[in-house]
């Protein structure tokens, strides 16, 4: 069942072009020139119950502009936005109460109250019945061991307990879909962990949908089944996260670490490696950590051990490893543009 559509979904702000020096600023005073940024620009995609959706894209792509949007924080410049039947900007009071929304550098808490009281009111203002609020709890403690958080303070909170805690208060009232807006950033390993146990099981129990906007790859690899990917407002990939990684599962890394050979020439060697292999279609070149060097090479493209035959043919390798490209890696290529991916849409 469709949960969530979007259609021709468009943001567009207007910004100042502002003059320099003093004489630029008064001229402002009486005569503003605006330029249109356009941070959505005609998007369409829908969100199926239960799933769990990783919003991905680079610095300024408009993920969180969606987001808002979806939310009823902002409004369309153009387009439309239906949840649940509900039309985010014109049924808020409604559609607030049927969903959860949990920003990274945002609390719902009472920031002087101790957790449990700030779910208490939380509990009063969704109107959760007894017993419901009594199992959820059981679950938060059950999952992510918050049950020690409860009489502290939410200012006395560090931000992987906050943010914990400010997951599980979305999740109380049950809501049929739950935004999360880079929920793990700034974590450590263990709360990171804790976080995703406790949405991929509510997810799975509760048939919660999950909106999932993040920079961490780890949130994408453990908890999306399917992967929206935007950049400069528009949608480049829309699919499976599975099929995701098959798209770029041509790409293998290649890392060598030469023999006899220093630090400090390394980079003299990542040019003669790179030189060497000027012919092969789609391969990079880079520098690592501690004098290896990495090649990432397409391999439905070119074949593989003609690659590390050319390589071996320039310097001696004192050792060589073959991997997948993470998907870390593959982001950032195609924030870069050093991968041409085409638009791909979910059938």
């Amino acid at each position: 069942m469709t949960l969530l559509e979007v259609k021709d979904l468009t943001r567009e702000f207007k910004i100042l072009n502002r003059r320099e020096g003093l004489k630029g600023a008064v001229k402002d005073l009486f005569s503003r020139d605006y330029k249109t940024l356009t941070a959505v620009n005609h998007v369409n995609f829908s969100i199926q119950e239960g799933e769990i959706v990783g919003f991905i894209g680079s610095n300024g792509a408009g993920k969180s502009t969606t987001i808002k949007m979806m939310t009823g924080l902002i409004k369309p410049t153009s387009g439309n936005v239906t949840v649940m039947g509900y039309n985010p900007m014109k049924d808020k009071m409604e559609y607030l109460k049927k969903i959860g929304v949990v920003f990274g550098q945002r609390t719902q808490l009472w920031w002087e109250l101790p957790v449990i009281e700030s779910f208490k009111l939380l509990k009063d203002i969704y109107q959760v019945d007894d017993k419901h609020f009594n199992e959820m709890i059981d679950i938060f403690d059950e999952l992510a061991n918050i049950k020690e958080l409860y009489m502290t303070p939410t200012r006395n909170l560090s931000l992987g307990q906050r943010m914990l805690c400010d997951i599980a208060g979305a999740f109380l009232h049950n809501p049929k879909i739950i935004f999360l807006d880079e929920p793990t950033i700034g974590l450590d390993v263990n709360i990171k962990a804790r976080m995703r146990s406790m949405i991929r099981y509510l997810n799975q129990t509760m048939k919660t949908t999950v909106v999932l906007t993040t920079h961490d790859t780890g949130d994408i690899e453990e908890l999306a089944d399917r992967i929206i990917l935007i950049d400069k407002g528009k949608i480049l990939y829309d699919g499976e996260a599975e099929a995701f990684h098959h798209i770029f599962g041509a790409y293998k890394t290649i890392k060598v670490k030469l023999k006899d050979t220093d630090l400090a020439s390394v980079p003299q060697a990542v040019e003669r490696i790179s030189n060497a292999l000027a012919n092969v279609p789609d391969v990079k070149v880079q520098e690592q950590e501690a004098g290896w060097i990495q090649v990432v090479v397409n391999d439905e493209l070119t074949n593989i051990d003609e690659v590390i035959k050319t390589i071996l043919e320039v310097y001696k390798c004192k050792d060589l490893m073959i991997n997948d490209v993470e998907l870390a890696s593959v982001l950032q290529r195609v924030y870069n543009g050093d991968v041409d991916i085409s638009v791909r849409r979910k059938k």
